[in-house]
């Protein structure tokens, strides 16, 4: 019966149809594969190889803080003018004086080395027009009516930027979001994650920075907050170096005329003006020994 079957099968096989469709088969893949060589030699993009570089330069972090796909994409941009070295807290100057001479363009030496600070101090001083019910996280705070803060640039202190930070260099107190300038590496994450845009580089040598964003003027600021900056001015005619200007009711210090003379911190009435790192705050690490003292009143 086995052999009845298959001598019937192989009689009812048109083998020479069946070697003209295998045939034209091999023939078609053939010519397609010969397609695919051409195209991918004559059709190929060629890449700078200075991107390669320029990335082998770059710090590696692949944070995506300076807005393009990791630094393969950011070495990319910088090899085709579409962005420049400051967007990279992140690679060290030498790097970055490796990557101009790749670039064939000068280095000022403009990227100095910078942390994050967060311009408001405000927490749990700042009034709240309501009650916030939901996700505590400040991005999604921030979609309904710009966020419960009575200040419309007041932080949230909810941890969006905590969340964010890939250092664990943010913490959230006293309603409000710090920044442990020994942690921090500046990558910028935080930035871009602040739906109220409210953290900052400042240079790493700098020994302070104003934390406040708001530019109302002193009356509506002091019926909405009890920290925020009333544009009062007193920053601006203390400093002896003229490094500090109002703009738009917002102290402005510019560090390369700043001497880190902290008077413009002692003369803020608000106290606004912060250290960029509380370490440096006179008797901040001082252990006080008279408070293991009895009271005298007792």
């Amino acid at each position: 019966m086995t052999n009845l079957l298959a001598d019937g099968i192989g009689r009812n096989i048109d083998w020479a149809t069946f070697g003209i469709v295998v045939g034209i088969m091999s023939g078609v893949a053939l010519v397609l594969a010969l397609c695919i060589i051409l195209i991918s030699r004559f059709c190929q993009v060629k890449e700078d190889p200075r991107i390669k570089e320029v990335e082998q330069r770059l710090a590696g972090a692949n944070c995506g803080a300076c807005g393009h796909p990791g630094c393969a994409g950011f070495a990319k941009a910088l090899v085709e003018g579409k962005a420049t070295l400051d967007s990279c807290g992140q690679t060290n100057k030498e790097a970055q004086i490796e990557i101009s001479n790749i670039l064939g363009v000068a280095f000022d030496g403009a990227t100095e080395p910078t942390v994050a600070v967060v311009a408001c101090c405000g927490g749990n001083q700042c009034d709240d027009k309501y009650a916030y019910q939901g996700y505590g996280n400040c991005v999604n705070q921030n979609m309904l009516a710009g966020g419960r803060k009575a200040c419309e640039v007041g932080c949230m202190g909810s941890g969006s930027c905590v969340d964010a930070c890939p250092y664990m260099a943010i913490e959230c107190f006293d309603g409000y979001a710090h920044i442990d300038p020994d942690i921090c590496r500046s990558c910028g994450l935080c930035i871009q994650t602040c739906p109220k845009r409210l953290i900052k580089r400042v240079p790493k040598s700098a020994k302070v920075y104003v934390a406040c964003s708001t530019e109302c003027r002193g009356k509506d600021v002091m019926t909405k907050c009890k920290a925020g900056c009333i544009a009062c001015g007193k920053c601006e005619r203390t400093c002896p170096n003229g490094a500090i200007h109002l703009v738009n009711n917002v102290p402005i210090i510019d560090y390369s005329k700043c001497i880190n003379c902290g008077k413009c911190l002692e003369a803020c009435p608000r106290h606004c003006i912060k250290y960029v790192n509380p370490a440096d705050e006179p008797g901040k690490n001082v252990t006080k020994v008279e408070s293991e003292t009895p009271d005298k009143a007792e």
